[in-house]
């Protein structure tokens, strides 16, 4: 499993670039016959006709999308980017046992000082805005 970086602070066509840069380096990088499965974040650029092309011309890969609106994984992303900073980038893996031991250390080391996720969004404003989405799905369905 490799995670690589996102390109934030750039534009649309230079995120759309960053994609098929990103997407060529695991294409080199990977052996041919493997079948390549993507998370991505659900954003705009792998819409974009040019990414559609590459696909097109390189069917072993599937790319799999955050839905949209899922804060929950806003955390599951922040843990992983958190693990990659601290643990994983510039470290040296002879194999995948020597990774799974890093990963292993950095979740003990982690919780050995907890520091839990507390919600700040108010329930009630959060129910409203599903019902308000629901309600815009429904009178375009």
């Amino acid at each position: 499993m490799r995670f690589l970086p996102q390109n934030d602070n750039a534009g649309f066509s230079a995120n759309v670039a960053h994609n098929i840069n990103s997407i060529n380096k695991i294409n080199r990088e990977t052996q041919a016959e493997r079948e390549l499965h993507l998370i991505i974040d659900n954003y705009a650029t792998h819409k974009h006709p040019k990414v559609r092309a590459w696909l097109e011309r390189h069917p072993r890969f599937h790319f799999h999308f955050t839905p949209t609106s899922a804060s929950w994984l806003n955390a599951v992303e922040g843990f992983f980017a958190k693990l990659t900073k601290q643990r994983l980038k510039r470290g040296v893996f002879k194999s995948i046992g020597d990774l799974q031991t890093a990963i292993n250390r950095y979740l003990v080391e982690t919780n050995e000082n907890p520091k839990p996720f507390i919600w700040t969004a108010d329930p009630n404003a959060v129910i409203e805005k599903v019902m308000r989405g629901k309600k815009v799905l429904a009178s375009i369905s």
